[in-house]
């Protein structure tokens, strides 16, 4: 096709995504209120799997064609480009307060660390031989999605209570569970809101594969190298569900929603190679290339980032963004320059 189709279905599947993420958070944020999950557990588990769908889309595509190469460097080129996605809300966060301090939950930084322990379990499971698998399935990836369902039972048990009494002066983390739904489907009945949620999931998967199979030629015939492409191009094309989705949270002002789904997303991301080592009948993982481990060692660094910003809560912004998004930014350029080095 001509390179100006493609930058056609590629641009205007974004605007699908972004409308479709606007009413997933509306309809996570209902979800949320009406079955009692709170923003936390809403969007670590609800939101996180729906604006995923185009990474569960190329994963299975590329698992089912045997190149599960690109399967590794989708789920984990992904995570720091998806947490850099913190800092665009940040600057779309109203006042002089960074979003970083508006958050005063101790719950958020509960759900980073379990981005860092999945994603450091997938990088340990690179390291094992492909011929140690139980049915084409490596025994790291099963440990993954264990982590995985421990964090989330942590959550569920952190939201009735945690054994801390903290102050966060100036916090507006979101709603709590107790209040009413979100306004936009105030009339609809809970059934009708999944529905639209199922919907809103169904688009965001079709328009993001849309956008990454456009995406790809387009980065191709500009010369752009394949490990660069997917931390990149890639990386940021999949990650328009979290930033609309995000922003969307930010405007309703519940802002613990808006870093749940970031982080829920991307502890969602490794447990994914589950499906890839079943759907290729091997480990994905030990075929992982020194960029793939690179960029997912980038994206654990940055989470670290913000669980310091979370904890120090940083009072004012330095003009568009608080102290702990400037140093995201400058950490992902120099990520980004350091993974062409690593690539050559």
């Amino acid at each position: 096709m001509p390179s100006l189709a493609l930058a056609a279905i590629f641009l205007g599947s974004a605007g699908i995504v972004w409308v479709a993420g606007v009413r997933l958070s509306d309809a996570t944020n209902a979800l949320d209120a009406r079955l009692g999950l709170g923003s936390a557990l809403g969007g670590l588990v609800l939101l996180a799997f729906a604006t995923n769908m185009p990474e569960v889309a190329i994963t299975v595509s590329a698992a089912a064609s045997g190149n599960t190469g690109l399967a590794v460097g989708n789920l984990l080129g992904g995570i720091a480009v998806q947490t850099v996605v913190l800092a665009i809300l940040d600057a779309r966060s109203q006042g002089s307060r960074p979003l970083t301090h508006r958050v005063g939950s101790l719950t958020v930084v509960l759900e980073a660390s379990i981005v860092v322990a999945t994603v450091t379990a997938a990088i340990m499971t690179t390291q094992l031989p492909s011929s140690v698998n139980v049915a084409g399935l490596s025994p790291g990836t099963v440990l993954v999605a264990l982590l995985w369902a421990g964090g989330v039972w942590v959550i569920a048990r952190a939201r009735s209570g945690l054994p801390w009494q903290v102050a966060a002066p100036g916090a507006s983390p979101g709603r709590s569970p107790a209040e009413p739904p979100a306004a936009p489907f105030a009339g609809r009945s809970t059934a009708i809101v999944a529905a639209i949620f199922g919907l809103g999931a169904a688009v965001t998967l079709v328009a993001g594969v849309a956008i990454e199979r456009s995406g790809e030629v387009l980065a191709g015939r500009m010369g752009l190298s394949g490990p660069v492409f997917g931390a990149t191009i890639l990386a940021a094309s999949t990650a328009l569900p979290e930033v609309s989705t995000g922003l969307a949270s930010v405007k309703l002002g519940d802002h613990e929603l808006a870093f749940s789904d970031i982080f829920g997303g991307n502890a969602v991301l490794p447990v994914l190679f589950v499906a890839a080592d079943l759907i290729a009948g091997r480990p994905a993982l030990p075929g992982a290339q020194a960029t793939d481990i690179w960029v997912a060692g980038l994206g654990v660094v940055l989470t670290v980032v913000y669980v310091a910003g979370l904890l120090l809560r940083p009072a004012r912004k330095l003009g568009p963004l608080g102290p702990d998004s400037w140093v995201a930014v400058v950490l992902y350029v120099l990520g980004i320059g350091g993974l062409t080095i690593v690539g050559t």
